[in-house]
């Protein structure tokens, strides 16, 4: 079993996680790194703190008292509007400072944002091929339904 912590982008502050939920129990978007037969258990779930990320530097460790193995960045950060200008800076401190892996993505990129931002200049290539490209290789049917 591998136990995980989501941190959303505060702009969402009301979510209430049900499409990052469904993605850890079915195995899909940012979920798709573990085997489908592997129980993923969530320990904790908190936001960024809003800009500029205040509680980057403090809500993992909270998640990693919890059991925390691996923390994931939500996909709300890779396709609210804009995205989040920090997302690789966020991945990299939690990274180095906690020694914990951190992917990038929970739910897949639902297809009516894909359509929006595939295009626009934020998602350059290289954050494409080496922050996002497993969100980005997500089946279309799935990606369509979480629409």
């Amino acid at each position: 079993m591998t136990k995980v912590g989501i941190i959303i982008c505060a702009r969402y502050i009301n979510c209430g996680g049900g499409k990052c939920l469904r993605a850890l129990r079915e195995h899909v978007g940012g979920f798709a790194c573990y085997p489908k037969e592997e129980p993923l258990e969530l320990v904790g779930y908190a936001n960024c703190g809003g800009c500029p990320g205040g509680n980057i530097e403090y809500v993992p460790a909270e998640m990693i008292k919890n059991g925390a193995e691996v923390i994931h960045l939500a996909t709300g950060l890779v396709v609210g509007y804009p995205p989040c200008p920090r997302i690789k800076q966020f991945k990299e401190f939690i990274e180095q400072y906690y020694k914990i892996p951190v992917v990038i993505g929970t739910h897949p990129i639902p297809l009516k944002y894909l359509t929006a931002h595939e295009n626009l200049s934020f998602w350059t290539p290289s954050f494409k091929e080496n922050y996002i490209s497993h969100l980005l290789s997500e089946d279309k049917k799935i990606m369509e339904a979480y629409n």
